[in-house]
């Protein structure tokens, strides 16, 4: 389990950035402010090297995240935050709104990844998970868990059916079921110690904060249950945060 999870942590450190968007250039934007400042990269850090006046147009070429490659009347082309060009206006007279493509990049992507830590009622756990996306709501995960406990060790796995009624926002709660199995693992040293396999539902419900345009980060809270026989069955409360990323 741990080579695993640095197997996976490795992967995610390897990923590509995040990649530039093309735009239409064809619609001027005229500028509102007393004037438009133009860095020469998409950043605060770099330098502002010319800026627009009042009443000039400008063209957006590309985008990388909330940063705008424009070019001006004057032939000069930077890079504009978002903030600043929601204040220009169209040829029509109005106001322009600029679409958190971060999200729209989100919903695109089916296939998810994640590795996450917490506790399984008080016990130490990490679990990787994987999941494909449906729909926009809709999305079928599996996950592999293991707990340390200090009288036993447990592994589980288990299929969910997760629904994520805003998944175009940016923090986006999302509900789950699921069905699995539970292995619990006594001790040795433990007099009549037995293993225990058991089947496994739970039930999950969490919360999502879509970081960039591709990695989230997430939480949630979980009630297991593992029947180990046909009239006994035990009940686990869990929570955890992660890490997960989209291919």
């Amino acid at each position: 389990m741990q080579y695993t999870i640095s197997l996976l942590l490795s992967l995610i450190l390897l990923l590509p950035a995040a990649r530039a968007e093309q735009v239409d250039v064809d619609q001027r934007l005229q500028v509102s402010d007393p004037y438009l400042e133009m860095h020469t990269g998409p950043g605060r850090g770099y330098p502002v090297f010319f800026v627009v006046p009042r009443g000039q147009g400008v063209w957006i070429e590309l985008r990388h995240t909330d940063w705008f490659k424009v070019r001006s009347e004057a032939g000069k082309i930077g890079w504009v935050q978002r903030e600043q060009l929601e204040s220009t206006l169209t040829a029509a007279g109005g106001k322009n709104t600029f679409k958190d493509t971060l999200i729209d990049d989100y919903l695109k992507r089916r296939v998810q990844m994640g590795v996450g830590v917490g506790q399984f009622d008080s016990e130490p756990m990490i679990k990787l998970w994987g999941s494909y996306r449906m729909s926009d709501t809709l999305s079928v995960e599996g996950t592999l868990g293991q707990v340390q406990g200090v009288f036993s060790g447990t592994d589980f796995w288990h299929m969910n059916l997760l629904i994520e009624p805003w998944s175009d926002h940016r923090l986006s709660p999302f509900f789950g079921i699921g069905l699995g199995k539970f292995k619990n693992f006594p001790n040795q040293s433990l007099v009549g110690a037995t293993t225990t396999n058991a089947q496994l539902t739970n039930a999950t419900a969490g919360v999502r904060y879509y970081i960039n345009e591709r990695f989230v980060l997430s939480t949630d809270y979980s009630i297991y249950t593992a029947y180990v026989a046909d009239t006994h069955s035990l009940e686990f409360h869990a929570v955890s945060v992660g890490l997960s990323f989209f291919f």
